[in-house]
């Protein structure tokens, strides 16, 4: 269980081969992590990441198989997992996509499967794991959203309203967890400089995966149920939230 300084002892990643995961585990396996699990499909990133985590100095680490497309699968998926490595502390919610907006507009079979992988994908597998979660009776779900689910832009609204779903989703699953022992934390970075978006411009306020990881295990040791990362975020986006749509349109992209 997590212990009163908020380590948690067991860790499963969804979406295991994810960047930011990678730093999470270097940050959490030192304070006491001691199980990692990481869920993807199999690939040399998945590889790479439990390289990772066995570089950390995490007892057990395996990769378990997982397509967060595959709705259909995934409360079999969570029954297998919670049955074969038992409860878990921490479940990092980090399966998904950036898309490439231009493309995406143009072919609606590829902005579906933006969606499908961002939301609907994702939601399914947090409903899967947090039924496991409620019958352990504690944990943290910790889910990976954005500051572009905040308000979608023009240059990257199929990206954008995939995360705004999966944001209102986790806010809702939160608020059902209530009383269960399990919590939900929602993660909202801003533009984070790594391999997703190599090549692209950084924006203001950009991050790094280290950065954001940082936040994610402080976020854990406080308890707390939202994250921005950079900090400035959560007061940068209340403004821009409310300005009005044909000053939003003229921002750069």
């Amino acid at each position: 269980m997590i212990d009163a300084t908020g380590r948690p002892q067991s860790l499963l990643v969804l979406g295991g081969s994810s960047q930011i995961a990678q730093s999470i585990v270097r940050q959490l396996v030192p304070g006491r992590c001691r199980t990692v699990v990481l869920a993807g499909r199999k690939s040399p990133r998945l590889t790479e990441a439990t390289a990772v985590a066995r570089a950390a100095g995490a007892d057990t680490v395996e990769e378990v198989d997982f397509d967060v497309t595959d709705v259909s699968g995934h409360s079999r998926f969570a029954a297998d997992v919670f049955d074969r490595f038992g409860d878990f502390d921490v479940v990092v919610v980090a399966a998904g996509v950036l898309g490439d907006q231009e493309i995406d507009e143009k072919d609606p079979a590829s902005a579906a499967a933006v969606i499908t992988t961002n939301f609907t994908g994702v939601a399914a597998a947090m409903l899967a794991v947090s039924n496991q979660l409620r019958a352990q009776g504690h944990g943290r779900m910790v889910v990976l959203s954005s500051v572009a689910g905040e308000r979608a832009r023009r240059a990257n609204f199929i990206y954008g309203s995939s995360k705004a779903g999966l944001d209102a989703f986790a806010q809702g699953l939160g608020d059902a967890l209530v009383g269960s022992g399990v919590r939900v934390m929602i993660v909202r970075p801003g533009f984070v400089v790594g391999r997703m978006t190599e090549g692209m411009r950084a924006q203001p306020f950009s991050t790094t995966p280290d950065a954001v990881a940082t936040a994610v295990v402080h976020g854990i040791e406080a308890g707390a149920s939202e994250v921005y990362a950079p900090a400035v975020l959560r007061w940068v986006f209340m403004g821009m939230r409310h300005l009005p749509r044909p000053v939003w349109r003229r921002l750069p992209s």
